[in-house]
């Protein structure tokens, strides 16, 4: 037998280890396994190819960021794909807060037009349109609208009559603005205690020395039936009650004790148990006697029904007040806006404001008389008067003089063929007085001078009718001017807010007034800058009510909602 050869196991690995090696290139392999080796290699490049066009084909499909990672060796990548991390965390941030913030932005950018007062200064937005004279900027009208007006189909939530607390009695005092108030007051009362309303008495005023009766300037009808559905109201005191005296003299049948500005609770707590075991009260005095801000929304927004929709004038002075703005609007000739000025210098008011004017010796030792007369609680010696005065005018309280209301007009810009309404009583100083308004702006015209005596006639029976037919032509105008407080000039305010605050309504700065006018060193121009400036936000514009209006001169926040 021939030898065999044997092999170890070590001499096999290290032979099939030296085939599988990376020597190849190097020469490592003898020539008997090359073409073995040669073929794999072959194999291996195919593969390899393969492997790199579906590679590529990938990376094409693939974001160019992350095709930048993958041509990276993988520090770089790392380093690159933290910081891609970061970004978009950040991004994811910010996409946060504006999913977040984006009710806040929406609300702000469609927020109703509203100026915001801060002590005596008030910002307003910024309007697109440039200031009128004769209008206030329609971007800044359209944000709100009345809401305070009886729904379509209302649902009373009055209980039967005989299940009704009792019932109240009021006189209105005053002249006839305040007894406007007094009447919405009225019913807003008899709503929060559940009552029966009597129809208000307007009571003589020792100014007006007036004996009108409801009926003689109001619709009545229009006025119980509008508000059946919120209140009682009944035209006389029931026939059960036979001493009709004794509820305009007893005091038992009277409430007395009621505050100023009285919050809801007040009459619930205090004057409802004596409606309910009397059955009939009178409430006196009532002049601002239910307050603001201390009552529901819903008996605010009451008041505003009764004073905007339920209290209508009677057909003849609505009539009439129509054709005199008509007029006013046509005394050029052609169709002409027109401004109402509310001239507050009669010689009540003058004495009342203890303010000192320009004036002769004479007219001054005059006025003095008159005040220790009038007011000899006030006036005492008089020795206090000066420095009271000079006090008041500074700040603000004091009437505007026709001269001074002229100059502002002028320096608003107004032309001297503007034609104004004047509405007034007898001015304190007649036509001197009178003299550097009507030079400066000579077609100031009043009711008398537009309608003829037969057709005034039937309205001097009763003072408040030709105060009603002021009140209106007032109303109407495009621009009304105040020169001094007072329910009148308020409650015009307030009906021209209501209406859509599209309306001028000018509200002179006294206090600043009064500065300018003392300054002798001011020029012309730099009064007009002053003026403008300082009007800019005192027309009429929206803004909030509470705290600084009281409902009557500005009903936006109880009456009127978002358009």
């Amino acid at each position: 037998m021939g030898t065999r050869a044997v092999s170890s196991p070590v001499k096999r690995d290290d032979t099939v280890a030296s085939l599988f090696s990376g020597d190849i290139a190097g020469g490592s392999v003898d020539d008997g396994h090359r073409p073995f080796a040669r073929g794999r290699d072959r194999n291996r490049d195919r593969d390899h190819d393969r492997d790199k066009e579906a590679h590529r084909s990938f990376l094409l499909r693939l974001p160019n960021f992350i095709r930048s990672f993958l041509s990276l060796d993988d520090r770089r990548a790392y380093s690159l794909l933290s910081s891609h991390r970061v970004h978009l965390a950040f991004l994811a941030f910010l996409l946060l807060i504006g999913l977040v913030s984006l009710p806040y932005l929406w609300t702000r950018l469609n927020a109703p037009y509203l100026c915001i007062k801060e002590g005596i200064t008030l910002h307003c937005p910024k309007t697109r349109e440039p200031s009128s004279l004769w209008e206030n900027p329609h971007s800044s009208t359209t944000s709100w609208k009345p809401c305070a007006e009886r729904s379509e189909k209302p649902i009373s939530d009055i209980p039967p009559e005989n299940e009704t607390n009792g019932y109240i009695f009021i006189h209105a005092e005053g002249g006839l603005n305040q007894q406007r108030i007094a009447i919405c007051n009225a019913v807003a009362v008899a709503k929060i205690m559940n009552a029966t309303l009597i129809l208000p008495v307007l009571k003589q005023d020792q100014i007006w020395k007036d004996q009108t009766k409801l009926e003689d300037i109001f619709d009545v009808d229009h006025f119980i039936e509008y508000l059946k559905d919120d209140v009682r109201i009944v035209r006389d005191i029931p026939d059960w009650f036979t001493d009709k005296a004794e509820l305009f003299t007893s005091i038992r049948r009277t409430v007395k004790n009621i505050p100023k500005y009285a919050p809801a609770h007040f009459y619930i707590d205090n004057v409802l148990p004596r409606i309910k075991e009397k059955k009939i009260m009178a409430l006196k005095p009532f002049v601002d006697r239910l307050g603001y801000d201390n009552v529901p929304p819903e008996i605010n927004r009451l008041r505003c029904r009764v004073n905007y929709h339920a209290l209508k004038f009677l057909p003849e002075i609505e009539e009439m007040a129509d054709l005199l703005a008509v007029r006013m609007r046509n005394r050029t000739g052609s169709p002409n806006p027109y401004m109402a000025l509310h001239l507050r210098f009669e010689k009540g008011m003058v004495g009342l404001s203890f303010c000192d004017f320009v004036g002769t010796r004479e007219e001054k030792a005059m006025m003095a008389a008159y005040r220790q007369k009038e007011w000899p609680r006030r006036y005492k010696n008089g020795s206090h008067l000066w420095q009271l005065a000079l006090q008041k005018r500074k700040e603000g309280r004091c009437p505007l003089e026709p001269g001074e209301v002229a100059v502002i007009l002028r320096a608003m810009g107004y032309p001297k063929e503007t034609q104004i309404y004047v509405a007034s009583g007898q001015v304190y100083g007649g036509q001197n007085r009178m003299a550097p308004l009507r030079n400066m702006f000579p077609n100031l015209v009043t009711k008398e001078e537009l309608a003829s005596t037969d057709e005034l006639s039937g309205f001097r029976k009763h003072v408040t009718s030709l105060a009603a037919l002021d009140f209106l032509v007032c109303l109407k105008s495009d621009v009304f001017v105040m020169t001094h407080g007072g329910n009148f000039a308020k409650l015009i305010i307030g009906a021209r807010r209501y209406m859509g605050h599209r309306l001028k309504s000018i509200k002179p700065d006294k206090g600043l007034m009064s500065k300018s006018f003392g300054d002798p060193y001011m020029g012309w121009a730099s009064f007009v800058e002053d003026v403008v400036i300082t009007h800019e936000t005192r027309t009429g514009l929206p803004e909030e009510t509470f705290p600084n209006y009281d409902l009557w001169e500005n009903p936006l926040t109880p009456c009127m909602c978002r358009a």
